[in-house]
This record gives C-alpha cells, structure tokens and sequence, in this order.
C-alpha cells in the first residue's frame, strides 16, 4: 500500500472541485490509499491530518493564486510545518502541486513555485504533470493541459463561475491525471 496525502485550501469551492479530481487519479491507482485535508477558513489543519501527512509517502498541495500566490490559509499551514522541518520528517516524499484561479494566467505558476520551494524545503522529490499541452487552434478549456502547467496542475474558473460551472473538464482532467501520477510513481519507488 502507498499512501498519498492531499492538503488543500479553497475559499469559494472551486479548488475543491480540483482537489477533488486530484484524489480520484491517486485512487485510481491500484494499493493506493489517498487521505484528502482541506485547510479550514482559518488556516488550521487538525493535529490527525499533520500525524498522516507525517507517515505518507507523497504529499500534494493545493490551494487557489490569490494576489500572484497561495492563501493565506496555506501559508499558515506551510509555516506549521517548520517543526516537520527542522526534523527533515518529510525527506524523500514525493511532492505535487495543483492551483486554481479566475484568469487565463493569474500569476499561478507563482503559487505552484511556492509549493516547489516548500517541497524543497522539506526534501522532497518534486512531480511535474509529464502532461504536453493542448495547444492549438481547435483546443480550449474542454482539452487537457490547456493552460500549459508542466510544474503543476492549472486550472481556470470564471469569476463568475460557481463551482458547478468551474473548473471545466479539461482542468479537471489534468487534476485527476496529476494524482494518478503522483501514486503510480510512489508505488515505485515504495
């Protein structure tokens, strides 16, 4: 058995619809067992989650590029994390990224370079999507990897989306195919 920890934040939904997607690639993978935490509205994970983040042997983070980078909430969560740290707890987990925002770009490679830096950090093994992009004339949101994220999972929801409109499938793709990834590599190297 692998397992996989997903910790995220999302302040309307949408992100959670992505992280969502995310931990349905991760169970698709056979022996995989994948553990979603959702950062709460104050920034605060509870002690459980950090003890199964601790014991994982791949962690992914999510959260949506507000202002050119993570939340706020996140980061609290990320700074928690400096006990875990100073111990090298997390040395050699794999590690993942997936962001969600209002605009085409938004500045999300941003936010998954926070996350990069983070997993460095903590000595991690930092996975890329291994996904090329759609990106011809005939693409669009429909299509996978249409934003382009090789360092992440990116996805796009309308400002004045609700979460059942956005994010579309194509980002939704992407974020289950990250996951799937994420596992199928941590069963290799376990």
């Amino acid at each position: 058995m692998t397992s996989i920890a997903i910790v995220y934040f999302s302040g309307y939904g949408h992100t959670v619809k992505q992280a969502e997607a995310v931990q349905a690639g991760a169970a698709s993978v056979a022996g995989a067992q994948v553990h979603l935490y959702r950062i709460d509205q104050n920034g605060d994970l509870h002690e459980e989650a950090l003890a199964v983040i601790g014991k994982a042997d791949a962690v992914i983070y999510g959260s949506p590029t507000y202002m050119g980078g993570p939340a706020w909430q996140f980061k609290k969560f990320a700074d928690k994390s400096s006990s875990a740290w100073f111990g090298q707890d997390w040395k050699n987990k794999l590690a993942a990224g997936f962001t969600n925002s209002a605009s085409l770009n938004g500045d999300k490679f941003s936010t998954i370079q926070y996350f990069w830096t983070l997993a460095m950090q903590h000595s991690q093994i930092w996975v890329g999507t291994g996904i090329l992009p759609s990106n011809k004339k005939e693409h669009g949101p429909a299509d996978v990897n249409w934003s382009a994220g090789f360092g992440g999972a990116l996805a796009i929801s309308p400002s004045d989306a609700s979460p059942d409109e956005a994010p579309r499938s194509g980002d939704l793709e992407m974020a289950r195919l990250l996951g799937k990834r994420v596992a199928e590599l941590a069963a290799k190297l376990k």
